[in-house]
Parts: structure tokens; sequence; C-alpha cells
């Protein structure tokens, strides 16, 4: 077992069949947390970079099976942030020390390339020692370059799975996986830092279909990974199916930390949802961001892409002593710089 694990290290990856036999099984899960922590710390230290999730629209025109903020949920309690109510998220957590802010929301056909690049601009322009990263899923080349040259740098587009009939299976048919993947490779030609990832455990995923994520993932060479358990919501039609494991995704995060040694990767909030401890225990296992959300208090738990999400309390942006708290038990440690992707140990 080590030195399958000292082989994914070292060479950063293995073959289809020990990739496969690493994912199915709990034997090799103490040997990659204790692998992928050393990794990480080789590149990240013991820091944990802080960005700030404004989450700025639950309208989307898409209809994923999967999601509770699709188009066909009628019983969505739909909201808008105006742009001044997203400067104001910012005004509130530049002081608290987030120096990157998300945008994040469904694919809201409301906030054009005028709209969206004005707020780009106006965030950079206030906050210049701040990073921009958008989270506003598929757009044509040119609005994603239109919004890069308004200030945004970094862009998060999970590619969710990376097999065309698996992505059939949780997508409308007007939805493509070779159009998803079309996106990031336009972003990241422009010179987006660019993040993708999957969910872990979504309804008819195999071990093959996660073995071809991680082979995409290679091809794109992201320097950001997203990855968490798929949670159920019961406003879709996959109501009826199980949420993923914590467990699962914990063995994946220390995977990917070995596989892409340089990748900037969250413990993210559905972790923390299907597991008090999920977030530290994702950052034990090689995770090394954290976003708490900066949306407005009265828009939480609107924004609710699974059923059970955590939307206040201690993954507030607000409560950033009792977030530091949590990433000092883990035995890291909170930091409020900009948290840019280190590649062979270079800030880039």
């Amino acid at each position: 077992m080590e030195e399958t694990i000292q082989k994914l290290a070292a060479s950063r990856d293995l073959d289809d069949g020990e990739l496969s036999f690493v994912i199915g099984t709990d034997r090799f899960d103490v040997e990659l947390k204790e692998t992928a922590d050393k990794k990480r710390r080789e590149i990240y230290g013991d820091s944990v970079f802080i960005r700030g999730l404004i989450e700025f629209t639950n309208y989307c025109k898409n209809d994923c099976f999967y999601c509770g903020i699709r188009h066909g949920n009628k019983n969505a309690e739909r909201f808008r942030l105006s742009s001044d109510e997203i400067l104001e998220c910012c005004e509130e957590g530049y002081p608290l020390g987030f120096r990157t802010f998300v945008l994040q929301g469904g694919e809201d056909p409301f906030f054009d390339d005028r709209i969206l690049c004005g707020i780009v601009s106006s965030i950079r322009e206030r906050f210049p020692d701040c990073a921009v990263t958008l989270s506003v899923g598929e757009r044509s080349r040119d609005s994603y370059l239109e919004l890069y040259r308004a200030g945004a740098t970094r862009y998060l587009l999970r590619h969710e799975t990376a097999d065309p009939v698996h992505y059939g299976k949780l997508h409308p048919h007007v939805m493509s996986s070779e159009n998803r993947k079309k996106c990031l490779f336009d972003l990241k030609e422009i010179g987006y830092q660019v993040g993708s990832g999957f969910m872990v455990g979504s309804p008819y995923q195999t071990v093959r279909n996660i073995i071809s994520d991680l082979r995409f993932l290679q091809k794109l060479d992201p320097d950001m990974i997203g990855i968490g358990p798929y949670v159920t919501h019961s406003e879709t039609p996959f109501a009826g199916f199980p949420s993923g494991s914590a467990e699962l995704t914990l063995r994946l995060l220390s995977i990917l930390r070995l596989m892409f040694p340089h990748a900037l990767i969250p413990a993210t909030t559905s972790l923390g949802t299907v597991s008090p401890t999920g977030r530290e225990d994702g950052l034990r296992c090689g995770a090394n961001v954290v976003m708490p959300n900066l949306s407005p208090v009265k828009v939480r738990n609107k924004y609710l892409l699974y059923d059970g999400k955590i939307c206040t309390g201690e993954e507030s942006a607000q409560c950033v002593a009792c977030l530091d708290a949590r990433v000092r038990s883990a035995g890291y440690r909170i930091s409020v710089d900009r948290g840019d992707v280190r590649r062979d140990g270079v800030t880039e």
C-alpha cells in the first residue's frame, strides 16, 4: 500500500487499475491523508486561504436535474442582489481580511456583460489589491474576454462529470459536456486562473466516471479544483437518490492533492453539510481553501443548491474568529493574502 501511495506522490499519477483500487477501498486512507498533507505543506505550508463568497442571484436558465435553483423549481424563492448590495458585501469583507471575492450565481441572463463587467470594474477600482473570482456558468468566449478585461482574473466552472453519457443523465439534452469543456479551455486560453471539479457520489456515477474526471483534469491542468459530495434536493428529479459520502470525498481530496500538488483546493460547504467536521477533515486531507459566506443574511437560505445547506453561524464570513478557531483546530492557520496559485513553488 505504501509503495502505491508513494508512487502517486512521486509521479503524480497511477494507471487506471491502480486508481480504481485506491478509490474503491479505505485501506489507503491514512497513508493518503498523511502523504497529501505533507505535499500541501511543502508548497503552501500551513496556510488556509479564505475567499469571501457572494451568492448574488439564484435565477438560472438551466434545468440541471440535481440542482435546487434549477429553472424548473417553481418553489424556489428567487432573488438578485443589486450592484450596490454586492459592493456592500465587499465593503464588509475587506476589513475582515478578505482579499478575494467570489461572485457566484446561476446562469441568469439578467446579468449580461454590461452589468457584470460594471460590477467587476467597480470592485477592482474600490479594492485594487483584491482578486475577483467569477462562478457564473457557461458563457461565450467573447463574454469571458470582456469580463477578464474588466478585472476578473479567476473563474470557477465545475465540469461536474467528464463522461458525456453520465453528463447526459444529469442534465437536459440542450446542455452538453462538450460545451462545458470548451468553456474551460476558452477561459484558460484567455489567461484566467481556472477552477474545475466534479460531484462525488452523484446519481449513476461509477468509479470509471471518477477516473475519467481525473484524466480530464490532467488534460486541463487547472489552478483550482473543487469537489464535494452530491447532496440531494427535494425539489429535483433526483430527490430519491442518496447523497454522496464524506469518506469518498476526503479520499479523493487526498488523491487530487497528490496528482495536482500546486492546486488550490477548497474544503467545501457541501462537505461541511454532510459531516459536522467535514471541512476540518478536508483540510487535513489536502484542501487549503475555505469560502465563508459574505452574502446578505436575508438571502443565504434562498441560494439552496441542495437540502440542508449550512448558511448561518460559523461558516459565515462575519465570524472570522470562529473560522480561525476551526482552522487552527485542524492544525493550520488562516492567511489573509490573495492566495494565488503556486506552480513549482512560485506564485502566479
